[in-house]
């Protein structure tokens, strides 16, 4: 979704990288957005570990910090909830990081999937366990 020139949220996304949109579809689309799909499409091809487009976070204080903190985690690698907790100055916080990143608007660009639980298992993802494992295995790919 883009409101006045910025992504504030990415939909749609099901794990599915070979999807198509339907042409009618493109036709509605932005500039930004079709931007922001390809830019996504090339992040499924290996071919992007970064994203450029602009984005604007909308939600609670305590959410855009833990938001923000997620994007400072390198591609290819993951943070626990409770390291993003205490970055974000809540050392016992990590099931409220666990809350922000289940609202997490802005998929793949914003890397919710990147936190994982402290003994290293994979929990709590919104687009579900099978996915998170999907893109963590891409972005080690190139490791």
């Amino acid at each position: 979704m883009e409101e006045d020139n910025v992504i504030v949220g990415v939909s749609g996304f099901d794990g599915n990288k070979s999807e198509q949109r339907k042409e009618t579809e493109q036709r509605k689309e932005t500039e930004l957005i079709k931007r922001t799909y390809l830019q996504i499409l090339e992040y499924f091809e290996g071919k992007r570990t970064t994203f450029d487009v602009p984005i604007r976070f909308e939600g609670t204080s305590f959410q855009m910090k833990v938001w923000e903190e997620l994007r400072k985690i390198p591609y290819g690698e993951t943070r626990s909830y409770g390291e993003i907790a205490k970055q974000v100055g809540v050392p016992k916080g990590a099931r409220a990081v666990g809350g922000a990143n289940h609202n997490n608007p802005i998929l793949i660009i914003v890397p919710c999937h990147r936190v994982i639980g402290s003994s290293g298992a994979l929990v709590g993802f919104g687009a579900g366990i099978p996915v998170k494992e999907m893109l963590l295995k891409l972005e080690n790919q190139e490791k």
